[in-house]
């Protein structure tokens, strides 16, 4: 069977559309398809054809007569047949050519205005021409398919056996499929939001939302985005992938424009410029309806294709006071690609067939080729250069209270048009599917599992604690949990307990937390902990609970120190962008090794510390969500800053020591256009006053103490130095940095895909007061310590490869004492 290729062309979004128009515009005499040639009908809808010359425009009403026009071409008017299903517009070149725009001889004209665009982006962008605005917005976002494309037979399934063909089964899926998706869509999303700008940026809050089949709307779906608000961003979003945008500063470099036609929008006249990356094939593509008075965008179509062919439209509004183009609408839709992989839109899984270029194997369409995502955003209420005060303007989109419980008058307030025949239907069956499968329940609970929790009933058991290994205590064998949302909202009671098979102890943990404020989820609590900690190991205390079914490095520690450590805190978001802890703690230590601290002759072997400690997160670029049950990060950017604290206090609660410590930390991630991502790690930590072993430093290190390297092969760890043995160093200052450059997977088999990363790690320390450890042998980092390495992840089924060498002042006389060879497992949940 050959391969169909499902067209999607730019203007056909309206589900509810009453006629059709289709057809392809041709060079008269070459025969030759004409790529977005402009398509107009007399109630001034506005379609472009395909780069196949291609068109289809869905229309309320039949027009009588309809244009099609293409620049250096003569415009064509062609009577509509209600009866005709396909039109072939052939269009005659013109003779006698005329410059539409005063540019310099030979040059490409379209080049000539897209300069004037760039140069006068700031006096076009709404956001920089004007110093606030406020408008409401309702947005409808659909799954569905067009049913009249699909078949709806009932097939019969023959199969090959022994040489012969034999019936195998009946296959009804199409005509169900049809049956479904002419009463419904398959899902459905409604929202209503109020847009805010300042000097302090731009704000959504969401009034109401409406998701079919959830009471609780999965509150991540609402955060994704979709298209740039604004196409004068130097980088366009498209499905939460960035391009760099056809009028960015550069961009003159990195496209190919051409000058396709002019024609009118709201009575001012447009150039309509084609653009393409020539860099990447799966770049932006797309066109540009400029206005020729002032070069502001009035119309904008993005365009990327690749495993999905995804759609981006933007349409202003021309305002005459302000003289200046809003946007009033916004169109997205995600459709088939030009490959046959699986896809997932949303959470749902659809296959797709390749394009006839493809030459991979064909295969029966199923209805889910057909199936697309529409999302259409109308602008209403604008209020433009008016005072706006902005409330907790540090999160990016807020959900009220209220959201999810507006009546049906409110939602026929913002409705442009009355919904579709089909979308009140989807509300009732799904909803009513949805709780006949208990879908919403079997959600929450898969949650939980991929973050680590176990939902029993009023307890999240956490799946951390069930079994671990390391050296020193064998195997750990536990069980832990809190308390979850069905317990209280307001109250939390945590806890765990652990035995060392090796060590034969048992460890525990039981702790208390309230919440004192809501909108800052501001917690205040304490806790009791009688465990163990690998020794002068760096950690920060405001680290989120990262869930692992295994934690590779801790499977190689040896040396602990046991504490039981009293601690009082509160928990905050309440400064913007930042997440922070405020605490209090008092530990015994005990070394389980062979150490003693020498202090003033005084020697130590059991101590007592009594420390005051803030831990801040500050993610000052990053995009956030508030949402009724807590704040979300729902576009993570970079750099991102983590800050510690930690002061001992003297002669308060038996404190031994007087020390402090100063912990930094900087990540910074750039996913590039090509798909390959480069990442940097900086940490630096400083210690002051008398600070035992069990506080320094030891800078990572997951090298096994043997002598060959095959003896040596271990899991890698995170962001750990690979050659650097276990207690070789100790530093009571130190800085290191971190690079990795990951490149884009390879396909060499079906099943074998490996990602290459490259890696260097750098490290400097010093130890002051050196003396005062007695019984543990150590180096210091003063002369500085340098690894690189390679990384073959996920060569198979997450399994992968990775091989580190030691250079530099601290390399080792023997080769092979500097070479490190680890396994490397990367799971990948889908989250």
């Amino acid at each position: 069977m050959r391969q169909f290729t499902l067209l999607f062309f730019f203007f056909s979004f309206v589900s509810h559309a009453q006629f059709r128009l289709n057809g392809i515009a041709t060079d008269a005499l070459t025969k030759k398809p004409l790529p977005f040639a402009s398509i107009s009908t007399e109630n001034n809808t506005i379609g472009i054809s395909d780069i196949d010359g291609k068109f289809s425009l869905e229309l309320k009403e039949i027009p009588s007569v309809f244009w099609v026009s293409y620049i250096d071409y003569n415009k064509t008017e062609i009577a509509v047949n209600p009866n005709k299903k396909f039109y072939l517009i052939a269009l005659s070149p013109r003779t006698n050519l005329i410059n539409q725009v005063n540019i310099v001889p030979k040059e490409n004209p379209a080049l000539a205005i897209m300069r004037n665009v760039i140069e006068n982006k700031n006096k076009n962008n709404p956001q920089k021409k004007g110093s606030s605005f406020q408008f409401n917005a309702y947005n409808k976002i659909i799954i569905t398919a067009n049913p009249d494309s699909i078949k709806g037979s009932i097939d019969s399934v023959f199969i090959r056996k022994k040489s012969k063909i034999k019936f195998s089964k009946i296959d009804s899926s199409d005509y169900k499929f049809k049956k479904i998706i002419r009463k419904q869509h398959l899902f459905q999303i409604e929202k209503v939001s109020q847009y805010q700008f300042n000097n302090r940026g731009l704000k959504e809050t969401i009034l109401g939302t409406k998701m079919s089949g959830f009471k609780q709307p999965i509150y991540e779906i609402l955060g994704l985005s979709l298209q740039s608000f604004s196409v004068y961003d130097n980088r366009y979003e498209l499905f939460e992938t960035k391009y760099r945008s056809p009028i960015s500063n550069n961009s003159l470099t990195d496209y190919d424009y051409k000058l396709l036609d002019s024609t009118n929008i709201q009575n001012r006249k447009m150039y309509v410029i084609y653009f393409k990356n020539n860099l990447k094939a799966t770049g932006l593509a797309g066109l540009l309806f400029i206005d020729q008075n002032n070069f502001a965008v009035a119309k904008a179509i993005m365009r990327a294709k690749g495993v999905l062919d995804i759609t981006g439209i933007h349409e202003f509004d021309y305002l005459e006071k302000e003289k200046l183009w809003f946007p009033k609408r916004k169109i997205f839709k995600i459709a088939k690609g030009k490959s046959n992989e699986d896809i997932r839109i949303l959470g749902e899984t659809f296959k797709f067939d390749a394009d006839e270029n493809d030459n991979s194997a064909s295969r029966k369409k199923g209805a889910s080729d057909y199936t697309y995502l529409l999302s259409e955003t109308n602008f209403s209420e604008l209020s433009y250069n008016i005072p706006v005060k902005i409330k907790h303007h540090s999160v990016a989109i807020e959900i009220k209270e209220d959201a999810i419980i507006k009546k049906e008058s409110f939602w026929e307030k913002y409705r442009k048009d009355t919904l579709d025949i089909r979308s009140p239907k989807t509300y009732s069956v799904l909803d009513s599917i949805m709780s006949k499968k208990r879908i919403e329940k079997k959600l929450f609970i898969g949650r939980k599992i991929l973050t680590g929790y176990i939902p029993l009933g009023p307890i999240d058991i956490d799946s951390r604690y069930f079994l671990s290994y390391n050296n020193y205590e064998g195997f750990r064998l536990g069980l832990g949990g809190k308390t979850s949302e069905k317990f209280s909202k307001i109250f939390k009671i945590e806890g765990y307990s652990a035995y060392g098979t090796k060590d034969g102890t048992f460890k525990y943990n039981l702790g208390f937390a309230t919440r004192i404020g809501k909108f800052s989820d501001s917690w205040i609590g304490s806790s009791y902990t009688d465990d163990v900690r690998e020794i002068a190991s760096t950690s920060f205390a405001i680290d989120k609970r990262v869930f692992k079914l295994y934690d590779p490095r801790p499977i190689n520690v040896s040396t602990f120190y046991n504490y039981q450590n009293w601690r009082g805190y509160i928990e905050t978001k309440i400064i913007p962008k930042t997440e922070s802890i405020w605490q209090l703690t008092h530990s015994n230590i005990e070394p389980k090794f062979n150490y003693v601290y020498n202090l003033n002759d005084q020697l130590y072997t059991i101590y007592s510390i009594t420390t005051a400690m803030v831990s801040l997160q500050w993610n000052p670029f990053s995009e956030y969500m508030q949402t009724p049950n807590g704040r979300l990060e729902v576009e993570k950017r970079f750099p991102k800053f983590t800050i510690q604290y930690t002061k001992t206090l003297p002669k308060f609660i038996d404190n031994d020591f007087a020390f402090g410590k100063i912990d930094f930390r900087a990540e910074y991630e750039k996913k590039h256009l090509n798909g390959q991502k480069t990442a940097l790690l900086l940490s630096t930590g400083y210690a002051y006053g008398d600070i035992p072993v069990t506080h320094l430093y030891n800078t990572s290190p997951n090298n096994l103490t043997k002598d060959r390297v095959m003896q040596r092969i271990t899991l890698g760890g995170n962001n750990s130095f690979e050659t650097m043995y276990f207690n070789e160093f100790f530093s009571s200052e130190y800085l290191s940095l971190q690079i990795k450059h990951g490149f884009k997977r390879v396909v060499l088999l079906k099943k074998i895909k490996p990602s290459l990363v490259l890696v260097s790690r750098m490290a400097w320390g010093n130890l002051q007061k050196p003396e005062q450890h007695v019984g543990i042998d150590y180096k210091t980092l003063d002369k500085g310590y340098i690894e690189s390495g390679i990384e073959l992840n996920q060569i198979f089924n997450g399994l992968g490869l990775s091989g580190f060498y030691r250079y530099g002042p601290n390399q080792l006389k023997r080769f092979e004492d500097n070479l490190a060879i680890k396994l490397t497992f990367v799971l990948n949940l889908g989250i």
